[in-house]
């Protein structure tokens, strides 16, 4: 078990987690009435992109090195940052009767959680947070004008009975987590 307290401190697991809660718990409880889906995007985007920020280690090199298989251990990292920022976001709708369907939740967190394992990949773990928390905002500006492509760009705003909103997030959600579970944080 010392191995899992040494990656814990290393990713610093501890204030991610805090970090998540004030997210996807407190926001939608200060809010109250004023509670709608622009906010849970940015919300939830927030939640999981705090997270993605301790998606690599200080030393890339020295995680290399270890004796044991990464992979498994980068799919989990990343799964339960999903289901804590997910687990949190259903909990904060149930104690503050928030208007916001479960699947939608689920859905976002998947899309987003994806765009973290991209981020993490391609730039580095320090900046897993870019690609959730921009598209998260992208789609909170996007006028519901554009039609048919709204629900493609603006996957996250999307209803929760959109069909192109589940694939978009469905097609991010696997890119991402196979990137980062293979590949790893970029150096």
């Amino acid at each position: 078990m010392r191995w899992t307290a040494l990656y814990a401190r290393s990713r610093h697991l501890t204030v991610a987690l805090a970090a998540v809660l004030l997210c996807a718990a407190v926001l939608p409880l200060l809010l109250g009435d004023s509670w709608s889906t622009v906010f849970a995007t940015v919300t939830l985007g927030a939640a999981v992109a705090v997270a993605g920020v301790g998606l690599s280690g200080q030393d890339l090199d020295l995680d290399r090195t270890a004796s044991f298989r990464w992979p498994p251990r980068r799919l989990t990292h990343l799964l339960v940052i999903g289901v804590v920022a997910g687990g949190v976001m259903l909990a904060a709708q149930g104690l503050a009767d928030l208007p916001i369907d479960s699947s939608w939740i689920l859905r976002d967190v998947a899309g987003l959680l994806g765009l973290t394992g991209l981020a993490a990949t391609l730039f580095g773990g320090q900046f897993g947070w870019t690609l959730p928390m921009g598209w998260a905002m992208t789609a909170a500006l996007v006028p519901k004008a554009v039609g048919q492509a709204y629900d493609v760009v603006a996957w996250p705003m999307a209803t929760a009975d959109s069909a192109q909103a589940w694939w978009v997030a469905g097609l991010l959600f696997v890119a991402g987590t196979a990137a980062y579970t293979m590949a790893g944080a970029h150096r």
